[in-house]
């Protein structure tokens, strides 16, 4: 499963102002990362709002961008939930012939314990699917331990790897040093993907790359390559605009940037709202600057 590594990228859904979903938009998308340097799309994830999305939206978005990827890239599906058996026959009743995996959030809002965790993602191995466990405490409430991911991962080939976002470094750095052969990490957190990548992960699953794909294809490649100086280079360089696109949360501020770059419209769907003025005004005085 080698072919998912480096710069994953988690698509937002673009919206038209009477937020129904601009395809068009997301056409624009799609090309703009093929064409700089993505190594392959996740479709589906939270970045995309899919939780506002009805099920015939969600549909028409993946067979969308299956029509415009064309199969140059690997597709990731997104497909999650706190309920364990609807997730498991979600994911047997996909068609996923067109797609490399699954991408699953670990449970949110119940709180399950580390064991509880466990057998959640054993039920979702049984379905036969490759499937990415996704640890996100910051968004479920509970932290996927690196004890309880490496468990997983030595009884379970076809979980074969972890988007990892736990707000802790030394965890991703635990499951590098323990995982066993055919495992791997990639980070979820932007701004960890350079030590990361470094320390031996696969690269990122990434929200600031939609907006900047061939500078941040360039610095995970360059990771790989063990060319610190100039990958700290281009890390540097797109620290601010990291930080800044998730301030008030995402994707409100990827939207901005791709606002700004004439590849969407800055629309979201409630809960959510555009970013403010005073932020959407640092975003572009940081995209100016790079």
């Amino acid at each position: 499963m080698s072919i998912l590594k480096g710069v994953g990228v988690a698509l937002v859904t673009p919206f038209n102002e009477d937020l129904s979903v601009d395809f068009d938009s997301l056409t624009k998308l799609v090309e703009y990362n093929i064409e700089n340097g993505t190594n392959y799309l996740v479709v589906l994830g939270t970045t995309a709002e899919a939780a506002t999305l009805s099920a015939e939206e969600k549909k028409q978005v993946v067979d969308h961008i299956i029509k415009v990827n064309s199969k140059r890239l690997p597709l990731v599906l997104g497909i999650g939930g706190n309920n364990t058996l609807e997730v498991k026959k979600q994911i047997e009743e996909t068609d996923l012939s067109d797609f490399t995996a699954v991408l699953s959030v670990s449970p949110y809002y119940n709180k399950p314990n580390q064991e509880g965790l466990y057998q959640h993602y054993k039920a979702l191995a049984s379905t036969g699917k490759n499937i990415i466990i996704y640890n996100v405490p910051s968004r479920t409430g509970q932290n996927l331990e690196a004890e309880t991911t490496l468990r997983l991962a030595n009884e379970f080939p076809n979980l074969f790897l972890i988007k990892e976002a736990a707000p802790n470094i030394l965890q991703y750095f635990d499951i590098l040093r323990k995982k066993p052969e055919g495992f791997n990490l990639v980070s979820g957190d932007d701004e960890f993907t350079l030590p990361v990548t470094l320390a031996g992960g696969a690269g990122v699953i990434s929200v600031i790359a939609q907006g900047y794909p061939k500078e941040f294809s360039a610095m995970v490649q360059l990771a790989f390559d063990k060319k610190v100086d100039e990958a700290y280079e281009i890390h540097n360089k797109l620290v601010e605009i990291t930080r800044l696109i998730f301030a008030e949360g995402n994707p409100c501020g990827i939207k901005a940037v791709l606002a700004e770059k004439g590849i969407v419209k800055n629309y979201l769907r409630l809960p959510l709202v555009p970013a403010s003025e005073g932020l959407y005004a640092k975003i572009k005085a940081e995209m100016a600057k790079i």
